[in-house]
Order: structure tokens, then sequence, then C-alpha cells
């Protein structure tokens, strides 16, 4: 029998849930399984037989880079192929991102990130909050942070990534008044990003000044 990979481990116990069947149907980079349950109702029934595959990425970290003396903000531009399938264009506009190593520090991986996908060492940060983004099918965490670092000017972004992994990844550097405008108009359509830029909005004076203050 094939070992289980660090990622897909069997599902742990939980009160009122039964576990009929956790199979593993893919062993690749992102384990799939297919697991058969039952779950106690918030009634107290039995839920009927269930079926669901469950995709594991595990945990991840996004970080959005601001400058809060030139009060402007760092995203990415980088080709996604999911987009495209769903029907829609394939340049997505989100936040530096990745996931976190075996026994890696959320924050320090972030920073990491930063560096691999914009050439940004950001000085400070600050968590935003850790999010569940697909939890109707997957597994991964992440955990969101701002960064202070000094930005170049707007359009003086340049292309970063990892060859090994094939990224392209194109740097944009905008003021965080356009950024907020592409939010409100729906231009920027990744959830993290958009979390981030929510947060940001809510937060920026704070940080202007106490991320200024000698």
């Amino acid at each position: 029998m094939t070992a289980r990979p660090p990622k897909a481990p069997p599902i742990p116990a939980h009160p009122g849930l039964d576990v009929r069947t956790d199979e593993l149907v893919w062993s690749g980079r992102f384990p799939l399984q297919r697991v058969v349950f039952t779950y106690t109702r918030f009634d107290g029934t039995p839920s009927r037989e269930l079926t669901w595959e469950l995709w594991r990425r595990g945990q991840g970290v996004a970080l959005l880079p601001y400058d809060p003396w030139a009060d402007r903000v760092a995203l990415i531009e980088q080709f996604r192929l999911p987009i495209l399938a769903a029907g829609y264009p394939p340049i997505e506009t989100e936040c530096v991102a990745g996931l976190l190593e075996a026994g890696e520090d959320p924050a320090e991986a972030a920073r990491r990130e930063t560096q691999e996908e914009a050439g940004l060492d950001p000085d400070r940060i600050e968590k935003i909050g850790r999010f569940f983004l697909m939890q109707g099918g997957c597994d991964e965490m992440m955990h969101l942070y701002c960064g202070r670092a000094r930005l170049p000017e707007p359009g003086a972004g340049a292309t970063h990534g990892l060859a090994a992994e094939g990224e392209d990844i194109r740097l944009l550097i905008l003021p965080a008044v356009d950024a907020f405008a592409r939010l409100d108009a729906n231009t920027i359509t990744n959830a993290t990003a958009a979390l981030c830029l929510h947060w940001l909005r809510q937060h920026r004076a704070r940080l202007r000044q106490d991320w200024t203050a000698a």
C-alpha cells in the first residue's frame, strides 16, 4: 500500500462525524482525497451519506507591500490557467503569495515570497488575519499580511519570479487610491488581494502615521 503524503493525512476525529471511507485518488503535489461520511446535523439527527472530493494544499501566505510615505501599494500580475478555464482573461492582479514550507513561520514565508515575486524586502509587517478561501473543497488556509516597503514610481515595475518554477510575474505599482478604485470597480477579482486592500483602506490612516514616525 502506498504511504499517504504528508499533505493528505486521514480526516481527524470529530464528535458526530462518521468517516465511511477516506481514499487518496491523486498523490501529486496537491493530493486529492475522496471522503464518504455522515455528520450530526444542527437538530441532532445524522446527515445523509455524503461524498466529497478534498483538495489538500496546506497553508499559504500573502502580503501587500505598502509605502506609507508615498501612499502606494505593490501588486503583481501573472498568467493563471484556471481563470482562463473559467472563461475570463487569464492575467490576474494579485498580492505576492505562496505556500509555507514544512515548519516555516508564516511571517517569514511572507517575507520570502515578497522578495521572490516582487523584489521587495519589507522592514515591518503587520498581520491582517487568516482565512479559508475555498472551504467547500480545499483545506488551504491563507495567512495575510501588510508590509512596509519603499516603492518605486508607478509604471516602474519589473518582472520577477523563480525560473525553476516557470514564474513570470510582473510588478504593478499603484497609488493606494487607484488600487481602491480598481477594487470598487471589481476589476481586481482575486479574493486575497481584495481582502488585503479592504484591510488597508480601513487601516491606512493609522499606518501612515505609525509607519512614518521617527
